[in-house]
């Protein structure tokens, strides 16, 4: 049985390869321009376009256009198509422009129709042949003329020694883009389970546009002198020796600066260093209830995000019986995703880690938790798994002892801190184009 060919496959019938091999050299470079599925407009003659045009794409041939009144349209003469022009994607001229009288006119419909363009053109600075040609303009005119009718230059191809294949994009499609300097100091290892997390988290919430300078707190000489926004955390916890005059001097060198980190170890962090820090924050997206408690209350630029790790995790359904104990960090060389899927396999999960523990919670039925002694101090616990215990149930549990997981509080908190993750990145946007408009 013969197959089925869709005509806008590479697999073509005898007739149409006959017809692509004699089309216009123009259109097969024309087709490249074109992605698939497009509306394709061809107010060309016939260049046999058509045969190489990608999956989906449907044509639309000069000989089946008609302008005002039903009348075939006479484009050298100045008719347009112009309801035909604005139900397609793309309007294709190959050797129509040189041939056109009233070259203004023309592009006076062409821009308010708002569509993508392709069309070559023989520059007189590429000395091509001319015959019969109505209009002269060098590339340098084009570039002026497609500017006065509102088309900016996306790409261009040469045709041949004296043709050159252009594509317009209106200008109003195209939002103008000032790059911008984003510095993100991590909170903690930037190789854990948590801290690969966060810096992913990060690079969400910032724009295409942003070019990011990722520092740890070893890494801090490397600062550049001035950033548009420092952001200071990755959703980890800052203790003592992470609030030095170091980290205050490369906040001080954004013109804006915002934090999103927790506390720990808070009976060894001195009030008047953090203090400093957040006066110089426009905002501190606090991770939990207790820090904004603690360190927060009265202040403006205080905001309870939550533990924002929480919005990498889905909630699941665990099918191992098997129990879970996590006491060590997860291997920087293990793949996040697969982690992830580890831990949420499991009914029962132990963890003397956080992060691992909050993805356990989106899953398991029991969970149990051993918190981290200070190195300093080994009286002296993290104090991070009660601090996310209470903002999640509401309650702490006792260390080393299964609880049974609350999963619609668990949900319920999963959509408040996805809520307000959706808050940093507007706030992100809006200083970023704060300082572009300040800029210009």
């Amino acid at each position: 049985m013969a197959p089925n060919v869709n005509l806008n496959f590479a697999l073509k019938t005898d007739v149409a390869s006959d017809a692509a091999r004699a089309a216009d050299p123009r259109a097969e470079l024309a087709a490249q321009f074109i992605p698939a599925g497009t509306r394709v407009l061809d107010l060309s003659d016939d260049t046999g376009l058509q045969h190489f045009l990608p999956n989906g794409c449907s044509y639309l041939g000069r000989d089946r256009i008609t302008c005002d009144g039903g009348a075939a349209c006479n484009i050298p003469a100045g008719d347009f198509p112009t309801r035909a022009a604005t139900q397609t994607d793309v309007v294709v001229m190959l050797g129509v422009l040189e041939r056109i009288a009233e070259v203004e006119s023309f592009f006076t419909h062409l821009r308010f129709c708002k569509q993508d363009v392709i069309l070559s053109y023989s520059a007189t600075d590429l000395g091509g042949e001319r015959a019969g040609f109505v209009n002269a303009f060098s590339f340098y005119d084009l570039a002026l003329l497609f500017d006065r009718f509102g088309f900016r230059i996306e790409c261009t191809a040469p045709v041949d020694a004296g043709q050159v294949l252009i594509r317009l994009t209106p200008t109003e499609r195209l939002k103008p883009v000032r790059a911008c300097s984003v510095a993100v100091i991590a909170d903690g290892d930037c190789g854990s389970f948590g801290g690969r997390l966060g810096g992913q988290m990060v690079n969400a919430l910032l724009p295409g546009e942003a070019d990011v300078h990722h520092m740890s707190f070893d890494t801090l000489g490397e600062a550049r002198d001035k950033y548009d926004l420092v952001i200071l955390g990755t959703g980890g916890g800052l203790f003592q020796p992470l609030l030095g005059d170091e980290v205050l001097d490369i906040v001080s060198r954004g013109k804006a600066a915002i934090g999103i980190f927790g506390t720990q170890y808070r009976e060894l962090i001195p009030r008047a260093g953090l203090d400093r820090l957040l006066d110089r924050l426009d905002t501190w997206y606090a991770r939990n209830e207790d820090d904004v408690l603690m360190y927060g209350r009265g202040r403006a630029n205080v905001v309870h995000l939550g533990d924002w790790l929480i919005d990498r995790f889905t909630m699941n359904t665990p099918t191992l019986d098997l129990p879970l104990q996590i006491v060590e960090e997860v291997r920087p060389d293990h793949a996040l995703d697969r982690t992830v899927q580890v831990i949420q396999c499991h009914r029962q999960v132990y963890s003397s880690l956080l992060a691992p523990l909050l993805c356990a919670l989106t899953a398991a039925e029991l969970a149990a938790y051993a918190d981290q002694p200070s190195e300093q101090l080994p009286g002296v616990v993290s104090g991070t798994f009660r601090s996310m215990l209470i903002d999640i149930f509401g309650r702490s549990y006792p260390e080393k002892e299964f609880f049974m997981v609350d999963r619609d509080a668990v949900r319920r908190y999963k959509a408040r801190v996805h809520r307000n993750v959706a808050g940093v990145g507007e706030r992100i946007d809006s200083i970023l184009r704060n300082v572009a408009v300040a800029a210009a």
